[in-house]
């Protein structure tokens, strides 16, 4: 008889969307940018076998780094950009938060 607190499955870091973005956002601020293109295969390639991440957490993390407006897909599918700087000249989402 197994106990009900047993666990059968490592926790996975990368599991929530918050985390997975924050990882592929450090990712991306490594990779080589040409003519302002990141490639997709460097950046999920890192995550998926250095981080051991899945392609579901992988996909929950690119998503919300879109959807937060930080990042945009090339229209082929197979580079990432970064979206324009704001006024103040950083990128969306990359700002320390300030105590008011």
């Amino acid at each position: 008889m197994s106990k009900s607190s047993e666990k059968f499955t490592k926790d996975r870091p990368y599991a929530k969307p918050e985390a997975a973005a924050a990882r592929l956002l450090e990712i991306a601020k490594t990779l080589r940018i040409d003519d302002g293109l990141m490639p997709i295969g460097e950046w999920n390639s890192t995550f998926i076998w250095k981080d051991k991440a899945s392609v579901a957490e992988y996909t929950l993390g690119r998503d919300k780094l879109i959807a937060d407006g930080i990042i945009k897909m090339h229209e082929c599918g197979g580079f990432l950009m970064w979206v324009e700087p704001g006024a103040d000249g950083q990128l969306p989402g990359t700002n320390p938060p300030q105590d008011v």
